[in-house]
């Protein structure tokens, strides 16, 4: 029996990756997302900030596969054009999504409010849903195949989290929290090493303060149980050995 092979493509957009005053960190970290999810990265591509440039590769990517991701471009500037962009590659309007709306009146009300530039970041191509962002307010978006998502990385990697195992692909994600009163750096290296140790594994690490103490709990996924106890085995014993404190289940 054949196993069905599903594959995603990438559009990194942005000049400032074409001119390298900007690394690109997403390929990697959208790649090994992907891998958990079941879903192999088949190809990237890298497009400049032109509409004409992006409607031709939005329209050849999600053709030939069967998601497309875009990172960057849908800021509150005026040449953050990724959202018209799309819309125009579609062939649909572009409209002010309502619940994004919302959730920007929230975010920015005790940071100087909802400016007419920072509500550009709830345009969306029409009949678009939204991907949660819990860093910094402004969603992602996805319409068909297509998920629009912010170029920070950080951010990327949240949205990520967000549509985890909400993606149709050759198996199930499974799941296992560990936690430990640390800050997040000061295990950083482990955690690197662990899921290079465990290829097809992703580690999610999410920090927080609670009861004066900093802490972070790490979400370990993959789709292979074997592979996935594996690693919160070797993970346990590297931070234990690191001389920390390790709760199953998380804190």
């Amino acid at each position: 029996m054949t196993t069905r092979i599903w594959t995603a493509a990438l559009a990194v957009i942005g000049d400032e990756i074409l001119s390298g005053r900007t690394q690109d960190k997403n390929v990697a970290q959208i790649a090994a997302w992907l891998n958990v999810q079941g879903i192999r990265l088949a190809e990237v591509r890298i497009v400049p900030d032109t509409e004409e440039a992006i409607v031709e590769a939005v329209n050849a990517l999600r053709a030939r596969n069967d998601y497309l991701f875009t990172t960057g471009g849908i800021g509150p500037t005026h040449d953050d054009i990724t959202v018209d962009a799309i819309a125009a590659a579609l062939g649909v309007a572009v409209v002010f999504h309502p619940q994004a709306v919302a959730v920007l009146e929230r975010y920015y009300e005790t940071r100087g409010g909802l400016t007419d530039a920072r509500k550009r970041m709830a345009r969306v191509p029409e009949g678009a849903a939204l991907i949660e962002n819990r860093m910094s307010g402004a969603p992602g978006i996805q319409i068909d195949n297509v998920f629009i998502m912010a170029g920070v990385p950080h951010i990327t990697a949240g949205m990520l989290d967000a549509l985890t195992g909400t993606l149709e692909g050759g198996l199930p994600v499974l799941s296992k929290t560990i936690g430990c009163w640390v800050g997040e750096s000061e295990v950083a290296d482990i955690l690197r090493a662990a899921e290079k140790a465990h290829e097809g594994v992703a580690i999610g690490s999410y920090p927080f303060f609670r009861d004066g103490k900093t802490g972070a709990n790490f979400v370990v996924r993959a789709t292979d149980g074997e592979l996935l106890d594996g690693c919160i085995v070797d993970l346990t014993a590297a931070l234990t050995a690191a001389g920390r404190d390790v709760v199953a289940g998380g804190i």
